[in-house]
């Protein structure tokens, strides 16, 4: 098992963590989660041994195998295959000994030879290159692509490598820091499945909420310098977080009535003789009472888009475009052909499909980035487009300041009315006039977000809005999007985010543009079924000449297809249906007798809340309430134990 104990530890001046106890057991799947700089990379970097505690220790067992995903990628010139092979060093390690002993000829020994292939059939060493296969081609790798060099990927691709490598060494612990970043929705839905079958523990950053309820099963969360440890998945944490948080507010409240009492009486009968042996008791539990601490509320960051002026009826009307990119030798390179597409005002439409097979090309055509190589595309009078691009920070000035960038598209606006708005995105004081470059990644795309909301656009282009934000963020852009009146295309892997902002999906695979008749559990399963249909057309194939970016062939659904994945999915969720219904009811009859019990106990406190209670003459009337309250408390306990078990069985019945 992990077990720190007492652990401190500080990172300049700052203090990220301090007395930490926390015992995480072998096998568990643990979602670590928490605001940016709270302190997570910091204690991968101590399980890795490459940082110390101030105080305390970080104790597991030596022996164990510790496997992370490397952040730089040498330009070789190895295979990607061999590439990420290496990742199993002890095989590497055998490999090169029996490689060397096998050079010796006939002065080599025999013995050893054969322990060496002993070795290396018990590591798998046969079956290691299918496996590398299997690996690279769920994160998104063609058969052609493996046989590349290393050298000739860029650098997303080159990342996905390096989690290869994390996931093919055999380990006894896996420490994987925001693992979906570089990957498409695909890929992401693949390793949510081969992480679920992982042996070992598990260790996962993340801000991919869908991602961590797929795969954890015990939730960590880094708040105040402390690291306190919850069961169950994302989703289990907030509610027990929420449920937590609610009697710590009502343990709070009674407190401070309980004082105010004490504090009454002992002000009004200290100064009387028949009184005073009652008032210095009520003196004594007043000091005894251990003062509980105001709750620290996290501070919540939401906004909101502002309605849109106006929106033209159809937005935009694109007729037999081909969507591409044009060389300056005037050589065409088609990404996606024949697009024949409207919006109209209202439409929030979810873009599907791997990397590379054209999403991003079809936003940059709309937004004006790259021109239609052929077709016709027709803008309505009135449109004003906000596009957040996916590699939109690099497009912001290092040196200048959020209240800079702002002015710059509003320069006719009052500079105190610029500072309240950008004060509303988390901007506050000075912050707002300092150059952004020592900024994060979250900050600089909340600012991104300012400029795009203070625009008042009636079109929103999203591609992977998500990339930096924490979980917090992304649950204020989902809201805020929401609750958006005007049109959207969305790019995003974030599922939470396609679910909740999504009413229709349009798939981009194979070049074309299809819409998409499921959502997107309908979306995995013909995933899943498109890619060992590809797989295996390839493996029939001869080598095709593909290049690093682009994606596996892919099949569109057919009519077909879509059929019957509605169909598999209508009776799925009638089975699910059936199985919540019981559970609902029993939830709801609970919910209803805590209401009661809730109240009793608001009523038992007023009551006690009396100060005549106390005279010598309501002894029994006391003690009945006293009892009252013992039993109230006790059986609200046992209702949110079971409360909270009953959530956690209907949750577990929404993820399958």
């Amino acid at each position: 098992m992990i077990r720190l104990q007492q652990l401190s530890l500080m990172r300049g001046t700052k203090s990220l963590f301090e007395a930490v106890d926390l015992t995480l057991n072998p096998g568990e799947k643990i979602g670590l989660i928490g605001a940016n700089g709270s302190g997570k990379s910091t204690l991968f970097a101590m399980l890795r041994d490459e940082l110390h505690p101030d105080l305390g220790s970080i104790d597991f067992p030596r022996s164990w195998r510790v496997s992370h995903v490397a952040q730089e990628t040498p330009a070789l010139d190895r295979p990607a295959i061999e590439y990420a092979i290496d990742g199993d060093v002890g095989l590497r390690a055998l490999e090169h000994e029996l490689d060397l002993l096998e050079q010796q000829g006939d002065a080599a020994d025999g013995n050893h030879i054969a322990e060496l292939h002993s070795k290396l059939a018990d590591a798998d060493a046969y079956t290691i290159r299918s496996r590398a296969e299997q690996l690279l081609n769920g994160l998104g790798f063609s058969l052609a692509q493996m046989d590349m060099p290393v050298a000739s990927f860029s650098g997303g691709w080159r990342m996905r490598l390096n989690l290869a490598q994390a996931l093919i060494c055999p380990s006894d612990l896996l420490l994987l820091d925001e693992p979906t970043n570089h990957l498409d929705l695909d890929a992401i839905l693949w390793m949510e499945e081969w992480l679920k079958r992982y042996p070992g523990t598990l260790l996962i950053i993340s801000h991919d909420r869908d991602f961590l309820d797929g795969v954890s099963n015990v939730t960590v969360h880094v708040d105040d310098r402390k690291l306190k440890r919850y069961s169950g998945n994302y989703s289990a944490f907030e509610r027990q977080r929420a449920a937590h948080l609610e009697l710590m507010e009502a343990a709070l409240d009674k407190q401070q009535r309980k004082r105010a009492h004490l504090t009454s009486f002992i002000e009004r009968f200290k100064a009387k003789a028949s009184k005073a042996k009652q008032a210095q008791s009520r003196v004594k539990a007043l000091a005894r009472m251990e003062e509980l601490a105001p709750l620290r509320a996290a501070a919540e960051f939401s906004f909101e888009f502002r309605e849109p002026e106006r929106a033209p009826n159809p937005l935009l009307v694109l007729e037999d475009v081909d969507a591409g990119y044009r060389a300056s030798n005037g050589e065409e390179k088609c990404i996606v052909a024949g697009i024949n597409f409207s919006l109209t005002p209202g439409q929030r439409i979810g873009l599907l499909g791997v990397n590379g097979a054209g999403k991003s090309t079809f936003i940059k055509t709309i937004a004006g980035d790259i021109e239609p190589l052929h077709g016709v595309a027709r803008f309505g009078k009135g449109l004003v487009i906000g596009y957040f691009a996916q590699h939109q920070l690099e497009m912001l000035r290092p040196d200048d300041s959020p209240l800079m960038h702002l002015a710059r598209i509003a320069p006719d606006v009052r500079e105190q009315e610029l500072r309240n708005f950008l004060g509303r995105f988390n901007f506050p004081g000075e912050m707002v006039k300092s150059p952004i470059a020592p900024f994060s990644g979250g900050e600089k795309s909340r600012l991104a977000l300012a400029l795009i909301v203070w625009q008042r656009p009636n079109l929103l282009l999203l591609d992977e809005p998500t990339n930096h934000l924490d979980l917090e963020t992304r649950e204020a852009l989902t809201e805020a999007l929401a609750q958006f009146e005007g049109t959207m295309l969305l790019v995003s892997h974030d599922r939470h985010l396609l679910r909740a902002t999504s009413d229709e999906f349009v798939i981009v695979a194979d070049g074309k543009m299809t819409p998409f008749d499921g959502d997107l559990d309908d979306y995995r399963d013909w995933m899943m079924k498109s890619k060992l249909a590809a797989q295996n057309a390839a493996r029939n194939a001869p080598a095709s000449t593909a290049t690093p970016a682009a994606a596996p062939t892919v099949i569109a659904p057919t009519k077909v297809e879509r059929s019957d994945l509605k169909k598999l999915s209508a009776q799925e969720r009638q089975r699910l249906a059936a199985l919540k219904k019981p559970l609902a009811a029993k939830l709801a009859k609970l919910e209803k007798e805590m209401s009661n019990v809730n109240t009793e106990l608001e009523r038992i406190e007023n009551s006690m809340a009396d100060a005549t209670i106390y005279d010598a003459t309501r002894k029994d009337e006391l003690k009945s309430l006293l009892d009252a309250q013992v039993n109230s408390k006790r059986q609200l306990e046992r209702m949110e134990s079971e409360w909270l078990q009953l959530n956690e069985e209907l949750e577990q019945l929404g993820a399958e």
